[in-house]
């Protein structure tokens, strides 16, 4: 039977590892939720709805209504439009309670985001599906890229949230939102 020699304290390095993942987990896990959480539903989006252990209750895939409501059972149409999905699971989840059930636990989760759109020169303008993280370069090569005029200096971006709807010159690292529209314009040299 051999021996196993460590020339280190094990008892040590798994203290070490864990204050690390203590001191840094947590904070990345909280900003990670923070980003997810600050997302707002809008018309178009796409969200399930699922009370633990009622079924019945349990609504998959519901796209959000131009009203910005999706329909809930007894409760009816729930406006959900400029909440975050931790705001829908309070509100669903202060409507059930004591009239319907005890204690409902709530899980909102978005399965689609509203598309984007890019148009000008590119060569399969359209709308696509958003995906968190889309940046105008990504946009772009989903829309299967430039085209060989197109100017990469002259990218224009009407965002979503923007009431005026006033075009935004961008470059092609700027970070793309549910519902922006992506213009790219014609290189004349």
């Amino acid at each position: 039977m051999s021996r196993w020699f460590f020339p280190f304290n094990l008892g040590s390095i798994v203290a070490t590892l864990l204050a690390i993942v203590l001191s840094v987990g947590p904070a990345s896990a909280m900003d990670g939720k923070d980003a997810l959480s600050s997302y707002r539903v809008n018309s178009g989006d796409v969200i399930s709805i699922r009370v633990f252990g009622e079924d019945d209750f349990t609504r998959e895939k519901v796209r959000v209504t131009d009203a910005g409501t999706v329909p809930f059972p007894v409760l009816g149409e729930v406006p959900v439009l400029g909440r975050t999905v931790s705001e829908i699971e309070a509100l669903i989840t202060e409507r059930l309670t004591g009239r319907y059930l005890v204690h409902p636990r709530v899980s909102v989760w978005i399965d689609e985001y509203r598309s984007f759109f890019v148009n000008g020169m590119v060569e399969k303008p359209g709308a696509y599906p958003f995906q968190p993280g889309l940046t105008v370069r990504k946009a772009v090569s989903i829309a299967g890229g430039f085209k060989e005029r197109a100017s990469e200096n002259k990218i224009f971006v009407v965002r979503d949230r923007d009431a005026a709807h006033k075009p935004v010159k961008v470059d092609l690292n700027s970070d793309i939102g549910p519902g922006d529209t992506i213009t790219v314009e014609e290189s004349f040299f």
